[in-house]
């Protein structure tokens, strides 16, 4: 896949898990009817590409056994019916490699990579990194994890311009903010599509319509209509609808303010959030969070929960039709 090929809503889901996932020692914790059922209901309810095994899949906590399971039984239910980026960010180089191995084999168009997460990376080093899984893995598009919190590094201007040269495989990126797009957008010749999430998409449409074609959502894990009513609005052009959407998810995202509005809260706290925050809207049962970030506090637990039951008034306010039973994943 080239940057012009990405279009539309790319969900992001969970890797759903069993009862006693929490638990240290648990085995086989991935529920693959649930994983199952949420694919299907995805691409059934427009979700455009998938991603998955990023913060919000656990891939740091998932063991290789249950990432195995996991990969293949989403492989099998896409089916390549849509494109699919499978997440393979590990410790070092060997793992990440073995992860790629596998996702390519079992039919993913791309994955998700994140730096190695041991030493924080020079530009050299990530330069490196990325173009070498381009020589060994040819044929397997990379977007590019570009969560400086997670990966200590900065991802500045000059890497994206080294990247776009030497690491021809790297055609995406993860983005979260816009900070600097233009200049990245420039510095590459347009080769690399920056993906915005539905909660700044506006903002990136702001600054650059034309490359503006897609948008990742960890909240179509609760039902995918409003981040694709969005991304739908702002390829027709339609500025009033865009604006309106774009309020909307921005209210349904209100009561997360004091984790979003703090990197070092989110990043303690951001699968927790994702996961009840699901489990509350009932589109689909995400189960328990694996250790050891299964600890959330009362409060920021009650405020994902009203973040998720606001996520379903706006679905019922596009579609008129949704109904589910919360279920919980933090108690």
């Amino acid at each position: 896949m080239q940057a012009k090929d990405f279009n539309g809503l790319y969900a992001i889901i969970p890797t759903p898990s069993r009862a006693g996932a929490q638990a240290i020692d648990a085995t086989d914790t991935v529920a693959l009817d649930e994983t199952e059922r949420l694919v299907r209901a995805l691409i059934d309810d427009g979700a455009n590409g998938l991603i998955v095994l990023g913060t919000t899949g656990e891939c740091a906590t998932i063991s290789n056994e249950d990432y195995r399971s996991f990969v293949a039984t989403v492989a099998d239910t896409v089916g390549k019916r849509i494109p699919l980026f499978v997440g393979a960010t590990a410790m070092g180089g060997h793992e990440a490699y073995k992860r790629l191995a596998f996702a390519r084999d079992q039919g993913a168009d791309g994955t998700l990579l994140g730096l190695p997460m041991w030493q924080p990376c020079t530009v050299d080093m990530a330069v490196r990194f990325y173009a070498e899984v381009g020589q060994a893995f040819p044929d397997l598009a990379v977007m590019v994890y570009a969560n400086a919190r997670a990966f200590r590094f900065s991802f500045p201007t000059d890497f994206w311009a080294r990247i776009a040269k030497e690491a021809p495989t790297v055609t995406s990126a993860k983005s979260s903010q816009p900070t600097n797009l233009a200049e990245n957008i420039a510095a590459t010749g347009g080769r690399i599509h920056f993906m915005p999430s539905d909660m700044v998409a506006a903002k990136f449409q702001a600054i650059s319509p034309a490359t503006t074609r897609s948008c990742w959502a960890t909240a179509a894990g609760m039902g995918p209509e409003p981040a694709r009513a969005l991304i739908d609005a702002i390829l027709a052009g339609d500025a009033e609808r865009t604006a309106y959407l774009d309020e909307r998810i921005a209210w349904s995202n209100a009561p997360l303010a004091p984790m979003l509005g703090n990197p070092e809260l989110f990043a303690s706290y951001n699968t927790q959030m994702e996961k009840t925050r699901m489990a509350q809207a009932g589109y689909c049962d995400p189960g328990p969070i694996r250790p050891p970030y299964d600890v959330f506090p009362a409060d920021y637990v009650e405020a994902s929960r009203e973040a998720g039951r606001r996520w379903c008034q706006l679905r019922d306010e596009l579609s008129g039709d949704h109904a589910a039973a919360p279920a919980e994943a933090v108690s």
